[in-house]
């Protein structure tokens, strides 16, 4: 049976962090998957940026200065660096649905759930037979509720306090190191 992990913290907790650390720790595993990193100008946040774990492409997918739509909060956010950077390697990944892959998502939050094919690909994912590790926030929202509440998925609390010690947990659970 597939691993399925969601990390659950505060923004600032660490789970960028963890995804980070652990996709460092399991290079004998066949990982796909992104994660997010704030953009700063002057000490204030004006964005999001989003890197691909293999390829290391990058590109921002939300600013202060985009005019979206669709918007969160204050940012525009560019749907079009989901498709072309995000979508294709989770896409490859569930339709090989091999066992022993892993899927590293950071994250599924509003800006990259504002893209639906992005929801039908992590729906797709969760019912193949791939490993998933992917962060959340602990605020509610729908798509990441009823994830939260599938008896397959593992629910783990990233805290400032646990943020050093789960990546090798984690890793040793996936069958790293």
């Amino acid at each position: 049976m597939p691993t399925r992990i969601l990390l659950e913290g505060r923004p600032g907790s660490g789970k960028t962090t963890v995804v980070r650390r652990l996709a460092a720790l399991l290079r004998t595993r066949r990982v796909v998957g992104f994660t997010t990193e704030e953009i700063r100008h002057g000490g204030t946040r004006s964005g999001f940026a989003l890197e691909t774990l293999k390829g290391a492409q990058r590109a921002v997918l939300a600013h202060v200065d985009f005019p979206g739509p669709p918007r969160v909060g204050r940012y525009g956010v560019d749907l079009g660096v989901m498709e072309r950077l995000a979508l294709p390697p989770l896409r490859s990944a569930a339709a090989r649905a091999a066992h022993g892959d892993l899927v590293l998502i950071d994250e599924l939050g509003r800006m990259e759930l504002a893209c639906t094919a992005f929801q039908d690909t992590v729906r797709c994912l969760f019912e193949s037979d791939i490993d998933i590790v992917a962060t959340v926030h602990v605020h509610s929202d729908p798509f990441t509720d009823a994830l939260k509440q599938r008896p397959d998925v593992t629910l783990v609390q990233v805290t400032l306090a646990s943020r050093d010690t789960l990546p090798e947990e984690l890793a040793a659970r996936l069958g790293g190191p």
